[in-house]
């Protein structure tokens, strides 16, 4: 086993064989995802209140995450590059320990300024900065977990599997908002949820240090370069000690790569380029849907005087759009067998009739029905995205396309809630219009560029 691997040249165009992943493992990669999803819809949840409280404009608290979306564009694609290098495990781990710190200290500033300890704009500025941590850490995270699932799963079978990894999203959605008005302690305030999503943070890295294997990378043990130099372990009959079969199978497959042959990836391949141009128009239409939905409520239900009273409507309201992404991702995606250019399409145009029905509500029960469509279409669009950006790279490619989808999903983030807060200060449906025009122009541009789902899952891996 110390000779260098053959060449794999003569399989090139062999598709590379089904791999699977146990399900210990995927409850482990499940759970990293929907912690940080909880807590950053909980998060949603209590912020509108919390802006009030503090008296600032609506606009500030949407620019107050403009910082760490932003880091999340740039950093994304540095750990996904890493993680090529290092392991999905290691990255998984600093993802989450971003995740932990920030929620903590986001916490602690806006105790202090809740309190009046903190002048308001000093506590958005310092919540701007802590928020930063999960920006430039926690973006080491999705796409360490979305390239150990694709590198583990053959290619007919990756729009479910992604929508399965996109579902821990959306189960995480439901459990933020549900929770959030229960986590409202007197010790805290509105910032409890803050700290309780912190230490299930620290749970969930504990269990994932504990029972996930290390998935170093080998390579460089079985041949000429004896110790890469992000390697956490050399040798590679330790890394099978440490691992069952099963993980064996995973790592030849997918980890017994050479990182220094991986190609750069980059946004401006034409594979991606109508991927890329979906993500982003989109992406930006569901920030803002996003962005708006809680002082949209706020505003609806009269609700501006008692701050404290809206964390419960926002939560309800939030919940049933997660329920919506649940089904869309469990139940139709599955069950109709769509596929990436499916999945988007329809999604896309769900989305309009959701935005438009909630825009139009006067009453909790209609705002909740319209939110509930639009989320059902954005929960079919968003792992028909993701999986169509995988399928159109090769599996050696994954950890680079799980970088660069999670890069496009924070640059959504950026701009797109402020702006979308600032249009609908102006009037409520400048906001409402613009989301739209946005779903219908990747309705239009999907239609014309994107491949057909036959294709996507029927093509053969052109590079191993």
């Amino acid at each position: 086993m110390a000779d260098r691997e053959p060449d794999p040249a003569p399989q090139m165009f062999q598709p590379a064989p089904p791999l699977g992943i146990s399900r210990g493992r995927m409850v482990l990669l499940f759970l990293v995802m929907l912690v940080t999803a909880a807590g950053n819809t909980a998060m949603q949840s209590v912020m509108p209140s919390i802006g009030t409280a503090l008296g600032v404009a609506d606009v500030w608290i949407s620019i107050a995450y403009t910082w760490s979306a932003l880091l999340w564009v740039i950093c994304a694609p540095i750990w996904a590059r890493r993680s090529d290098r290092r392991g999905r495990k290691a990255m998984m781990a600093i993802g989450l320990a971003g995740f932990i710190a920030s929620f903590a200290l986001c916490g602690l500033v806006l105790m202090f300024g809740l309190a009046g300890l903190i002048p308001a704009a000093a506590t958005l500025i310092f919540f701007a900065a802590a928020r930063s941590l999960y920006g430039g850490f926690g973006s080491a995270a999705p796409p360490a977990v979305q390239a150990y699932v694709a590198s583990r799963t053959p290619r007919s079978e990756r729009t479910k599997a992604m929508a399965l990894i996109a579902s821990s999203f959306g189960l995480g959605t439901v459990i933020g908002p549900a929770l959030a008005p229960l986590l409202i302690f007197p010790a805290t305030g509105l910032v409890g949820p803050f700290f309780a999503f912190a230490a299930v943070g620290v749970a969930v890295l504990v269990a994932l240090r504990l029972r996930l294997p290390n998935d170093a990378p080998s390579f460089a043990a079985r041949g000429d370069v004896v110790a890469a130099p992000f390697s956490a372990n050399s040798n590679p009959s330790v890394e099978r000690d440490e691992s069952d079969e099963g993980e064996a199978a995973g790592a030849a497959g997918e980890e017994a790569i050479d990182p220094e042959t991986i190609p750069d990836l980059t946004w401006r391949d034409r594979r991606l380029r109508p991927w890329v141009i979906a993500g982003l128009l989109g992406g930006h239409a569901q920030a803002a849907t996003l962005g708006i939905i809680g002082f949209f409520i706020l505003d609806r239900l009269g609700l501006r005087s008692d701050p404290a009273a809206g964390t419960g409507p926002i939560g309800l309201i939030l919940m049933c759009g997660a329920i919506a992404t649940l089904l869309a991702q469990w139940g139709l995606i599955p069950m109709l067998r769509l596929g990436p250019r499916a999945s988007t399409l329809w999604g896309m145009a769900l989305a309009i009739v959701g935005v438009l029905g909630f825009s139009l509500a006067q009453d909790l029960h209609a705002i909740a029905l319209g939110f509930a469509v639009a989320s059902l279409g954005f929960g079919l669009y968003r792992p028909g995205f993701t999986a169509g950006a995988s399928l159109a790279v090769t599996r050696k490619e994954q950890g680079q396309i799980g970088g660069i989808v999670a890069s496009i999903n924070g640059a959504a983030y950026v701009i797109a809630p402020a702006v979308g807060v600032w249009l609908y200060g102006h009037h409520q449906w400048i906001g409402f219009a613009a989301i739209c025009l946005l779903c219908a122009a990747v309705f239009v541009l999907g239609w014309r560029s994107l491949d057909a789902d036959a294709v996507l899952e029927g093509r053969a891996l052109d590079d191993g």
